[in-house]
């Protein structure tokens, strides 16, 4: 048996390993620190303010909170699992301090910290909107550390916030170690360089959050297309970097063929060789998107032929709409408890429990401050609702703000000019809900159904709504078939026709129908006096 000699390869790689388990008890030993930087902030005027500031970001964000629950009727969820294979892991880091920790290096998800302005409205819709924010993070991979509120009437023009905030955010972000801020709002872009001149780490406002969150989640090739069109529209104007590490003016002779002072210098070359570049490719997914167009509107097209009815399924993210087409037609499309898990618009086959056939589209979920330029890329998606006979507007009904759920949705609706279409509130996850919050919501609208797609409960109901709603066969025929010609009869029993009566006589069956004027045409030799 031979004597184990610690050598200077094993020394070494002994202390990176004890490096390496030092940093991380340094990390877990920071972790509460969370909870004493909201202790010694006094932005807010009474302790019950800082109390509500705290329960903001106190464990999992509230629109996130619970497990993903799925029923039979959400199918194997094979896309789910996917998905969460190529999740990444949280906690770890990939930074290293000495090549020879490539073997124990560890993946580590961005640590951010959340800031937002009160400029208006209550204290609640402030936390509302915080807090929802918190959820998008959440939904995009990072770990959320900590939350701002500051009071403000309006925007700083250089910074967003005061100075006095922004500092106060930059020592939150080191003793945190957090590598990121996101703003909950749309910045400008000297808004965004100013206000990372003073934290020194990363900032993203609203609008790129939830840019980044679609380009994860959008799986079709029409859908890919739209984001990335979506991206490079809000990058052009936020170009910047180059004053810093090249010369945006070159003076005396330096220019190209001794130009002079006050030529362009390799920075302003750069910058305008990039906006070319993103204006070309622009255009390149302009045209992508409008080659793909005719495919949709054929199908369209098709359906309004054939006079299918078309219902679309609206409404905020997470409220359940995809878990709301699953129940209704078994279509085992994704679902996941996370801010936009599905944006690839789904068209399923459903019939009314008396037998009609119609479509039902579940469309991509909106927000709060929606960014204009998805609104714009996804147009073509939304005109499935503008196009639609009736809207299923999904409401989460356990969520503490459900009215302003419902006006977010409308605006964009409005945006597509949908908001003509005839609409029932579809109140969802009526199990978690409480009842003065239906109650109160029931009182405003005019039409509204209550469900639960994860119980069951309403949908029965919510059925016959549809069967109500949708347009119907309207023109009633006498017909007489002979009995040679049982296509006929068969043909009657399909979803677009009704049969009211029938009864069978020496020359043939005897039948009192409605059906549409397409098939109206195709029945006149078989029709009678009544």
């Amino acid at each position: 048996m031979t004597e184990h000699k610690n050598t200077p390869e094993s020394s070494s790689i002994d202390d990176t390993i004890a490096r390496i388990l030092a940093a991380d008890e340094a990390a877990k030993s920071a972790e509460p620190a969370a909870e004493q930087i909201v202790e010694q902030q006094e932005d807010f005027t009474t302790d019950e303010e800082a109390q509500r500031r705290s329960g903001i970001l106190g464990g999992r964000a509230r629109e996130l909170s619970g497990a993903d629950i799925h029923t039979d009727h959400d199918g194997d969820q094979y896309d789910l699992f996917e998905r969460r294979n190529l999740r990444r892991v949280e906690g770890l880091s990939t930074e290293l301090e000495d090549v020879t920790e490539v073997e124990y290096r560890q993946l580590r998800l961005e640590r951010v910290v959340l800031a937002g302005l009160w400029s208006g409205g209550s204290a609640a819709e402030a936390e509302y909107s915080l807090r929802e924010l918190a959820a998008l993070a959440a939904t995009a991979g990072s770990t959320v550390l900590d939350g701002f509120l500051q009071r403000r009437a309006t925007p700083d023009p250089g910074t967003f916030f005061g100075s006095g905030k922004a500092v106060e955010i930059k020592e939150a972000v080191a003793e945190l170690g957090a590598d990121t801020v996101v703003v909950d709002s749309e910045l400008a872009p000297s808004q965004r360089r100013g206000l990372e001149d003073i934290v020194k780490v990363k900032v993203i406002d609203r609008t790129g959050l939830i840019l980044d969150i679609f380009a994860q989640h959008a799986k079709s090739r029409e859908g890919k297309a739209q984001v990335e069109l979506a991206q490079l529209e809000y990058l052009l104007p936020r170009l910047r970097g180059w004053g810093e590490s090249m010369s945006r003016q070159a003076g005396g002779q330096v220019g190209g063929a001794g130009a002079g002072m006050g030529s362009r210098g390799p920075g302003e070359t750069k910058i305008e060789l990039d906006r070319r570049r993103i204006n070309t490719r622009m255009a390149k997914l302009r045209k992508q998107i409008a080659a793909m167009k005719p495919a949709r509107e054929a199908k369209r097209a098709n359906r309004r032929r054939n006079a299918v009815p078309s219902v679309a399924i609206a409404g905020y993210t997470n409220a359940g709409k995809s878990s709301l087409l699953n129940r209704l037609t078994d279509a085992g499309v994704l679902v996941e408890n996370a801010l936009f898990a599905t944006l690839d618009p789904t068209t399923r086959k459903a019939v009314t429990p008396d037998g009609i056939g119609y479509t039902l589209s579940d469309t991509v979920g909106f927000v709060r401050q929606l960014p204009t330029q998805l609104v714009e890329a996804f147009r073509s998606t939304l005109e499935e609702v503008a196009d639609a006979d009736l809207i299923l507007h999904v409401v989460d009904a356990s969520h503490p703000e459900p009215e302003g759920q419902i006006a977010a949705v409308r605006t964009v609706l409005a945006d597509v000019d949908a908001h003509q279409v005839d609409e029932i509130i579809v109140l969802n996850k009526a199990d978690a809900a409480e009842d003065h919050v239906i109650d109160r919501i029931m009182r405003r609208e005019p039409h509204v159904a209550v469900v639960s797609a994860h119980t069951g409960e309403g949908i029965a109901e919510l059925k016959e709504r549809i069967s109500a709603a949708i347009p119907r066969p309207n023109l009633e025929m006498e017909l007489l078939v002979p009995y040679d010609h049982g296509e006929v009869v068969s043909r009657l029993h399909a979803e677009d026709a009704e049969i009211l009566s029938s009864a069978y006589e020496e020359a043939g069956t005897r039948l009192s129908v409605r059906v549409r004027p397409t098939l109206a045409a195709e029945l006149q030799q078989f029709q009678v006096e009544s």
